[in-house]
């Protein structure tokens, strides 16, 4: 545990990046994200690794200033070509966020990996953590589930690119749009975080147990990108959503009617997912009006915060 007054946000609560106060009116948001290739197309791989880095800047509230590649990399001729495009990807998600690649670090590696440290500023005063959610918040969540899922259906050639385009539309679609609204309800934002690699559920959990709050999800209000469900019965499940979902079966109460693929569901590790926002319930209108001017690629009540048992989440049909 970190005892200084200038540290806002550490590791302690599994928030989504660390927030350090420079000044009175002026803070530090930073973050770090790598990963392995999920889809084929070099570029695109690099635009999603881009946005999910930045994603968790977004869910603390923040602005971003800039990024640092980290790259692990084949020394091969044709394989470093094919880091050029990953970088050009990466370039452009920055530039559409306002900010600039100024540098990084690489490594010679025999398995490709790329991903950024993310660096952001945000008002003290304005910092959203995972940890400020009360009892009657509606958890709102702005994009579908399921890119695990697919991302392992495309690995072993159990659909096409193409077949998980609008994944990966939303996969590279920056949550600034959800950012921005919750500055705009930013009374009735208690808490936020960005679903990514734990699931709903693991981040769900975080957040919850952050707070000192229980959660309930409807698994009918939670949106997926198509054919997801199918994938899942076909077993294109990939390792980290079963482990994610061996996890959350300690703190989650399933009901009776929910079977082992709507488990998955909840439990699917996702890469560059969207913002999970606990909204007094006041201002879930006013959010969700925001969130669809702002064009996020879902405005989704999926559950609400209870006065349960920290970190317990309890899920219905």
């Amino acid at each position: 545990m970190v005892n200084d007054p200038r540290v806002l946000v550490a590791a302690l609560t599994r928030d989504d990046a660390a927030v350090f106060r420079l000044t009175d009116d002026r803070a530090v948001v930073a973050t770090v994200d790598f990963f392995a290739p999920i889809v084929d197309d070099a570029y695109t791989f690099g635009a999603i690794a881009a946005t999910n880095a930045f994603s968790d800047l977004y869910a603390m509230g923040a602005t971003p200033l800039f990024g640092l590649n980290l790259v692990g990399w084949p020394r091969k001729p044709e394989m470093l070509t094919l880091l050029g495009d990953v970088v050009r990807g990466a370039s452009a998600i920055a530039d559409r966020a306002g900010a600039f690649v100024l540098g990084g670090h690489s490594i010679d590696d025999p398995e490709p990996k790329f991903g950024m440290v993310a660096i952001g500023e945000v008002h003290p005063d304005n910092v959203i953590t995972n940890s400020g959610a009360k009892p009657g918040d509606i958890l709102v969540l702005t994009k579908p589930l399921g890119t695990g899922i697919l991302s392992t259906a495309l690995k072993r050639d159990a659909i096409s690119e193409q077949e998980m385009q609008h994944a990966i539309d939303a996969m590279t679609t920056l949550n600034d749009g959800a950012a921005l609204a919750m500055r705009e309800v930013a009374d009735g934002v208690h808490a936020a975080t960005d679903v990514t690699g734990f699931g709903l559920l693991g981040h769900l959990h975080a957040l919850a147990q952050a707070s000192d709050v229980g959660a309930q999800l409807t698994v009918a209000y939670v949106p997926l990108f198509p054919d997801v469900t199918r994938l899942i019965a076909d077993g294109m499940v990939p390792g980290g959503t079963e482990r994610n979902l061996a996890a959350a079966n300690e703190y989650t109460t399933w009901a009776e009617e929910l079977d082992l693929g709507h488990q998955l569901l909840l439990a699917d590790a996702q890469t560059s997912g969207g913002l999970l926002i606990a909204v007094a319930p006041d201002r879930v209108d006013s959010l969700s009006e925001s969130l669809r001017r702002h064009a996020v690629p879902a405005v989704a009540p999926v559950g609400t915060i209870t006065d349960g048992d920290p970190g317990s989440i309890t899920v219905r049909p």
